[in-house]
This record gives C-alpha cells, sequence and structure tokens, in this order.
C-alpha cells in the first residue's frame, strides 16, 4: 500500500529517519567524551567523600527551620522541581540570593516568552509552539545559572593560589588556620573573601574545620578546592609540615592553570573556527530573508522546509557540542 494512502509523507519519513540516524551516531561518538568527564569528577568525589564529617544536630536543626520559611513560590517549587538539592547547588555557586522559587517562576516566564515568540514569528502547529515554550523555559535559565556559576568559579580558581599564599605566610607568622581563614576572607576580593569568610564564620560558631571546609567544597564545586579540603583532611590524619604542604598545593594550582591557558591558546584557532563557521548560517539566512523574504519563506510555513530546519539545527547544535568536547582538557 502506497505511504500516501496511509497519509504519511515520504519526504517527512526519510528526513525523520535521516535525523535520527545522525542523532544515534553523534551520540555515540559524544558519549565516551562526556563519560571520561564524569569519571574523573567521580574519582575526586570519591576521595573527597572518604573525609566527610559527620554533622552535627545543631547544624541540621538549623537547615530545616531554614527550609521551613519560605514562601509560596518556594513551596511550590519543592512540589515540581525534580533534583532539588542539585539545582541548589547550583544556584549557590553564582554568589547571589537566587531561590528556587524565583527559579521556577524565571524558567515560566522564559517558557510563555519563549512560545509567544515562536507563535508570532512562525506557523507552526501548537503542539510545536508549545514544545518550543518548554524547550525555552527549561533551557534558558539553565543556560544562564551555569554561566553566572561558571563565571564565578572562573573567578575563584584563578584567585584561589594568591590566597592559599596568605593562608601560608599567616601559618609562619604563628597564627592558627581559622584566623588565617579570616584574613583571606578580608583582604581577598569576591568571590574567593565571601567564601573564606563564611568558612571563619562557621568555625566561630562552633563547627569544626573539616564541616566548614566541606560544605564550602560542596558549595563550590571546583576540583582546587576539593584538592585543597583533601590536603587539608591528609594532613590532619597523618601529620607533616602544613606550611610546605599548602605551598606545594599552590605551585601546582599555578601550574595547572598555566596549563590551561596554555591549551586554550592553542585551541583558539579552533574555537574561531568554530564560532564563525557556526555564525555564517544564521548571518546567510538573515541577509536572504532581508533581501528576498520569500526565499525563506518556506523553511517556516511548509512542513518539509521545518523539518528542514529542525534537522540543521540539530546538527549544528551536535556539532558544537562535538567540537566543545574536543578541545576541552579540564581532564
Amino acid at each position: 500500500m502506497p505511504l500516501q494512502d496511509l497519509g504519511l509523507d515520504p519526504m517527512l519519513l526519510l528526513l525523520s529517519g535521516g535525523l535520527l540516524l545522525v542523532l544515534v551516531t553523534l551520540a555515540l561518538a559524544v558519549k565516551p567524551m562526556i563519560g571520561a568527564d564524569r569519571a574523573a569528577r567521580k574519582r575526586l568525589d570519591e576521595m573527597l567523600e572518604r573525609y566527610r564529617p559527620a554533622a552535627d544536630q545543631h547544624h541540621q536543626a538549623q537547615a530545616i527551620l531554614k527550609a521551613d520559611d519560605d514562601g509560596g513560590a518556594n513551596r511550590l517549587a519543592r512540589r515540581v522541581l525534580p533534583n532539588q538539592e542539585r539545582l541548589k547547588k547550583r544556584l549557590e555557586r553564582t554568589g547571589r540570593s537566587i531561590s528556587i522559587g524565583r527559579y521556577l517562576m524565571l524558567s515560566i516566564l522564559s517558557g510563555a516568552a519563549g512560545a509567544g515568540a515562536v507563535a508570532a514569528m512562525t506557523n507552526l502547529p501548537p503542539v510545536l509552539t508549545l514544545l518550543a515554550g518548554v524547550f525555552c523555559g527549561i533551557g534558558l535559565p539553565h543556560l544562564a545559572i551555569g554561566q553566572l556559576g561558571g563565571r564565578r568559579i572562573g573567578r575563584f580558581t584563578a584567585l584561589f593560589p594568591d590566597a592559599i599564599d596568605l593562608i601560608v605566610r599567616g601559618l609562619k607568622s604563628g597564627l592558627p588556620p581559622s584566623e588565617s581563614f579570616r584574613a583571606v576572607g578580608d583582604e581577598m576580593p569576591d568571590p574567593v573573601g565571601p567564601e573564606f569568610r563564611k568558612i571563619a564564620d562557621g568555625m566561630r560558631v562552633g563547627q569544626t574545620p573539616d564541616q566548614a571546609l566541606w560544605e564550602a567544597a560542596q558549595r563550590l564545586d571546583t576540583p582546587e578546592f576539593k584538592f585543597f579540603v583533601i590536603s587539608l583532611s591528609i594532613q590532619r590524619e597523618t601529620g607533616g609540615n602544613l606550611i610546605e604542604t599548602l605551598s606545594n598545593l599552590s605551585e601546582i594550582l599555578r601550574k595547572r592553570k598555566q596549563l590551561k591557558l596554555k591549551v586554550r591558546a592553542l585551541s583558539g584557532e579552533a574555537r574561531a573556527s568554530a564560532i564563525i563557521i557556526g555564525s555564517l548560517p544564521f548571518a546567510m539566512y538573515g541577509i536572504i530573508r532581508t533581501m528576498a523574504p520569500t526565499y525563506t519563506a518556506m523553511l517556516l510555513a511548509d512542513s518539509r522546509g521545518i523539518t528542514m530546519t529542525v534537522v540543521g539545527l540539530v546538527m549544528m547544535g551536535l556539532g558544537w557540542l562535538v567540537m566543545a568536547k574536543m578541545i576541552n582538557f579540564e581532564h
């Protein structure tokens, strides 16, 4: 029986099959690279987990009281959002007072704005317009929070070796570790200063150094600070010269930073090529749509044009992902 008699378009089936084949192929290509990153992070987290301190009851009670003191948006977010603990950590990494409730409201507004923009600019069916709104509501806030957190962690990593050197100078002058942390909090700029002030304040109100450092490591979730926490924990268990340990750690972190900068310089040409090649289709589309709108009308009005546009965008997105993983030597 012909496909037309079943109400199926052979061209759409061919394009859908090609898109599925591309997705499966690229997923198999990207999976080993993503798995390597996760394996490296998992090994570091397992090492840090060995030195995890037992949480005291007072701290747990304070956390429960803080969780109960929420507004209606936060209560709604706790009911509908999954992985709330992980989301809370991502929000804390930004260094801004963004609650889960505010994040939910931002997601709803982004989804509504995205759906409205797609409905105004295209003639897509309502189902596809709704899916576009859901994609905007989930993806845009996630990308924005990740960008804010990444920038802050980048600034922290750049200043962290100087903070360790300041701690070493404090220890050499006879200060205890808690006062050295306080000195870093008072003298270092954001974000290193506020984070070490939180550590010093926690130790001042009764937390052990292990508990204060563990909370900071979970909040920052950066390998450099985890190395710092693990080094301090091992030194407390085995003994040794703390000043020498921290000095060696500072030197290692500086060499790690130099290696990152070298890799960034060597991969600059590939990143520039990716940006130029990736922006060319959008630039040409804008030029052609301005000069001859009828040439591009089919891409947003005809079902075959819409399918081709979706296929092209998905392939470009996966291509960017593959190139980003190829030039990422973090682990």
